[in-house]
């Protein structure tokens, strides 16, 4: 049984791009995908920035190739989308021509459904004879079946901002095991009035772009994206003659139950779950190559992964940037979008810039990569952390 997980393709839409290709190309041009919200009728629009992907579900419908009145949430859309773009990324011919299944992560699932039933029900007393697409798990379902995916493993993972992380994990562990030869993983989240009254009840939404590990951030903006890996086992790319993008060479998960919304302020978990990444990979703190941090430009986040990184790196922390102040935050689907990143920064040996950097933050001597970086990778560390303390670790590989 080989120990090895190869990454054989990768899809993704954000609000920097609808291809791999497109994100990379908006990255290294610096082009931020930051706006106010032109999607959504909120009372909000004009006092916070968002990572909006411009297709409207008409559109991806369109695209999809969806009769226009099918029950697809946003979220379901996107990954259906993204999930696709992987698969024929991976050059699979049948899907169903070895053991494969779907781990998607998502939190906000199809609270844009559950929000149009609200004033269905309390404008007009309409009551919906069934309400599709509500859960969670409702998005995972119709992208397996978009993909026609048959009688296989098709779950979801709810971990808040580690959803797709841990996705990915559940998923490698899965090929290790021998119990799937194929995967596909990753996460989608759209943006939906639910999940920006909640931030912004939480006073962490920024009203500008948002700063990661900047002295002076005002919090983060909220994203939408779908991205999804296609994993493979050693035999499967072996005896197909397959290309491998990349490896997940490792992995790691804990959570420190500080507290409902906040990490520990010392990074507890966060130190917990890049300790076991690196364990897994068989690597120590001196084999990686890049960060690709959390970063979310809050107050706590960037103090808390901050003082993590020191913990684990000492003096030597590798080179590191966060990427969301281009996509914004968007939630369940974080640790996908930067899983694709973290591949694609291996792919062309770059390192990503980390926008709006200016002023150190006063409680250490940590100063992210601001410009792009040329740089011989073979290692990129990626952290994706969720309320609750759910903190998850994924590190990335040229070698297997």
């Amino acid at each position: 049984m080989g120990k090895s997980v190869a990454i054989t393709g990768m899809g993704v839409l954000s609000a920097i791009g609808n291809t791999p290709e497109d994100n990379h190309a908006s990255l290294i041009s610096e082009k931020a995908g930051i706006s106010r919200i032109t999607k959504i009728d909120t009372i909000h629009k004009n006092e916070i920035m968002v990572g909006e992907i411009k297709a409207t579900n008409a559109e991806l419908k369109q695209q999809l190739g969806l009769s226009l009145d099918l029950p697809f949430s946003r979220t379901a859309l996107l990954g259906a989308a993204a999930a696709a773009q992987a698969i024929k990324s991976a050059h699979v011919q049948d899907i169903n021509d070895c053991r494969t299944g779907l781990i998607s992560g998502t939190t906000v699932g199809g609270m844009d459904k559950s929000e149009q039933y609200y004033y269905d029900y309390f404008q007009n007393d309409r009551h919906w004879g069934h309400i599709n697409g509500l859960h969670a798990g409702d998005s995972t379902q119709k992208i397996a079946a978009y993909l026609g995916l048959e009688e296989s493993l098709v779950t979801t993972i709810s971990t808040a901002c580690s959803s797709a992380a841990n996705a990915i994990m559940l998923g490698a562990r899965m090929i290790k095991s021998g119990l799937l030869d194929r995967v596909i993983v990753g996460g989608s989240d759209c943006l939906c009035k639910f999940t920006i009254n909640g931030f912004k009840t939480l006073m962490i939404l920024s009203d500008t772009h948002n700063t990661p590990f900047d002295e002076n951030r005002k919090g983060l903006n909220l994203g939408e994206a779908a991205a999804y890996l296609v994993l493979e086992s050693e035999e499967i790319v072996k005896h197909r003659n397959k290309d491998v993008l990349a490896y997940v060479k490792g992995y790691g998960n804990a959570n420190d139950a500080f507290h409902q919304t906040a990490s520990s302020d010392d990074g507890d978990g966060a130190v917990l779950a890049m300790e076991k990444a690196l364990k897994v990979a068989g690597l120590n703190k001196n084999d990686i190559d890049y960060i690709n941090a959390h970063g979310t430009a809050t107050p706590n986040n960037d103090l808390s992964e901050g003082r993590a990184l020191l913990r684990i790196f000492g003096k030597n922390v590798p080179v590191f940037s966060s990427t969301k102040a281009f996509t914004g935050h968007t939630l369940a689907a974080a640790g996908g979008i930067e899983a694709v990143y973290s591949v694609l920064a291996l792919q062309h040996n770059v390192i990503y810039p980390n926008l709006n950097f200016e002023t150190p933050m006063k409680e250490f001597d940590l100063i992210p990569q601001t410009q792009l970086k040329e740089k011989k990778l073979r290692t990129v560390l990626s952290n994706s952390f969720g309320f609750g303390g759910n903190c998850s670790t994924l590190i990335f590989s040229k070698e297997a």
